[in-house]
């Protein structure tokens, strides 16, 4: 799967997971430190630094306009908004533009891809946070699989907790979530 699905594939999920919230914007999530709302101001934020980052500007020209509160009182509305505009953004932007990073200077392909990751991951979440059966659909599970599981083992311990232990046939999205560190079986509190 090419990055341009793939990221849009993940942004379905992630808009779908959204609009199952509800009003339950204080839920506890897989994410032990967020709640639902927490989880989404994050993907909002990063969504919202899209424009500036496929433009070509750096972190350092961007600054620290998106940090804190930026859902305001409606956050699905602020997804909507915020997502439309990165949507809008990656219109046309070459898998080779390089875009400025806090780490490196990449190809807009990578950082496509950890977008992706990112909002399929928090997709997950944030279903089952609302109480949702989540899915991603096998091929983007095993896009992600095939992009990242090389690389999830160095970010343990600082973006993705240990990974959970599943049977060896285990579905594509199973094996993915426990990849990352996330319990496939992880319910709300009741």
């Amino acid at each position: 799967m090419e990055p341009r699905e793939a990221y849009t594939r993940a942004h379905d999920v992630f808009d779908r997971a959204v609009h199952q919230v509800g009003q339950a914007w204080d839920a506890p999530t897989p994410c032990p430190k967020w709640t639902t709302r927490d989880l989404v101001n994050h993907l909002v934020s990063e969504q919202l630094w899209v424009p500036h980052t496929v433009a070509g500007e750096t972190v350092e020209q961007v600054g620290d306009r998106y940090d804190g509160d930026v859902l305001g009182p409606d956050p699905a509305a602020a997804w909507v908004s915020a997502s439309a505009a990165a949507q809008r953004a990656w219109r046309d932007v070459p898998d080779e533009r390089p875009v400025h990073l806090s780490y490196a200077t990449v190809p807009a392909s990578e950082y496509r891809w950890q977008l992706t990751l990112d909002l399929s991951a928090h997709g997950w979440d944030l279903a089952k946070a609302a109480g949702a059966a989540p899915d991603l659909g096998d091929a983007l599970a095993t896009a992600l699989l095939d992009e990242f599981t090389d690389q999830i083992p160095l970010w343990r311990g600082t973006l993705f907790a240990d990974e959970v232990e599943v049977p060896a046939d285990a579905d594509p999205q199973t094996r993915l979530v426990a990849l990352l560190g996330r319990d496939p079986d992880w319910a709300p509190p009741a």
